[in-house]
């Protein structure tokens, strides 16, 4: 399974602890499993760990200070709580744990943290007597309370020599206790998904080809949000340029409609989730010229048929999977998109609209109404695709838990 940190921005907060010797190993981990990491440290932290170190494993610059001295910039602590997906506080002191659990704000790693919209981990180090302490449990029970994620402190040699709880876990086991965190509340774990994608070109000889405008960007942020939410997921695509892609998500190349009507049944049986987000070419020429149409043959006219539907094949095909499509509309698209779903056997379907403006073809942005089988549709504002998949996919887990 891909690392559920992959391309998770992550606030490493960096508190006075001796354990802090740890955590240029602890951002080269997170680093590996894919995470982009800005380190934020407590003044006192410096006195155990240099930044530069952390710098230059984070290959970002340091925060410590609301400004630095040095150029007069404000570190911004409301952006960088907004920014992150996740803080974790290791080591965290049990002076730090006392001011999170009061809100006392005395440095730049508190104001952030009180500023963060993200889960928030905190992995404690100190000696066992301060690490059992009344005050510091009730601080970290506060903590808990309040959503905050425990890494428990481990027993072992401390660093007064005494044998006792208050060890910080080692940074590879932070970095798993977070994946098995993250991936444990992945709501599409275990889920097989086959997602289309972008357009078919139909070839008229071997340098032209009828297709259209998609650029495939819609279907693959709804591949890669899957996979990001723990699904195994088959992103079969047309033709598309360099677009991104997470490392759970396995891409299946094509060209025509019929290349990909053949991968889709190669892999349909397998998925539980069918989403076809491809703009599929209606009309191939009949007739594919070996060479290359020359001018002076003045072809005026292209016999065409009909290529495959790949959606109406497959909801012929299923039984317990899932089937969602898309329906590109010009006019009467709400009594259009219904009748989609009855004539291709279809759970849902998402309709666009290209009377809306930056809908369709070649945005970056999308504005949809998903539609259900059963059930009211639900009509959403203009987003950007890669919000538009989490909306889609949050729909049709809805949809199958209803």
């Amino acid at each position: 399974m891909f690392p559920a940190l992959h391309a998770k921005k992550v606030i490493l907060g960096i508190s006075g602890s001796i354990a802090a010797y740890k955590t240029p190993l602890l951002v080269r981990a997170l680093v590996k499993a894919g995470a982009e990491v800005q380190v934020v440290m407590t003044p006192s932290s410096k006195s155990f760990v240099a930044p530069l170190s952390l710098s230059t494993v984070s290959n970002k610059a340091v925060y410590s200070e609301f400004v630095e001295s040095e150029d007069e910039l404000w570190n911004n602590h409301v952006d960088l709580g907004l920014w992150a997906d996740l803080m974790l506080i290791a080591p965290a002191s049990a002076n730090t744990l006392s001011k999170m659990a009061q809100a006392t704000c005395d440095n730049l790693l508190l104001a952030v943290y009180l500023s963060a919209k993200c889960p928030v981990y905190f992995a404690p180090a100190m000696d066992l007597d301060m690490h059992e302490h009344p005050a510091t449990q009730d601080a970290i029970q506060r903590l808990i309370s309040r959503n905050n994620i425990h890494i428990p402190a481990q027993e072992g040699e401390l660093a007064s020599g005494l044998q006792g709880v208050g060890r910080m876990q080692e940074p590879d086991q932070i970095v798993d206790f977070l994946e098995q965190d993250l991936s444990s509340k992945m709501p599409l774990l275990g889920t097989k998904m086959m997602v289309t994608a972008g357009p078919t070109y139909e070839p008229l000889d071997p340098v032209r080809y009828i297709g259209n405008y998609s650029s495939g960007k819609m279907g693959y942020a709804i591949a890669n949000e899957a996979a990001s939410q723990g699904a195994e997921v088959i992103l079969i695509s047309g033709p598309a340029d360099d677009l991104a892609i997470h490392p759970g998500v396995t891409l299946v190349q094509t060209k025509t409609a019929d290349d990909m009507h053949t991968a889709c049944l190669r892999h349909f049986e397998d998925c539980n989730i069918l989403v076809m987000a491809a703009a599929v070419a209606d009309y191939k020429p009949k007739h594919v010229e070996v060479s290359k149409i020359k001018k002076e043959e003045e072809i005026t006219s292209v016999e065409l048929v009909k290529t495959v539907d790949i959606l109406e094949s497959l909801g012929k095909k299923k039984t317990s999977q899932v089937l969602v499509g898309f329906a590109l509309e010009t006019d009467n698209e709400l009594s259009n998109a219904k009748e989609k779903i009855k004539k291709k056997n279809l759970d849902a379907i998402i309709l666009n609209s290209l009377a809306d403006k930056g809908a369709g073809f070649q945005h970056a942005t999308n504005k949809i109404t998903f539609i259900p089988a059963l059930g009211e549709h639900t009509a959403f504002t203009l987003k950007d695709k890669s919000e538009v998949a989490v909306d889609v996919l949050t729909q049709i887990k809805t949809m199958i838990d209803a």
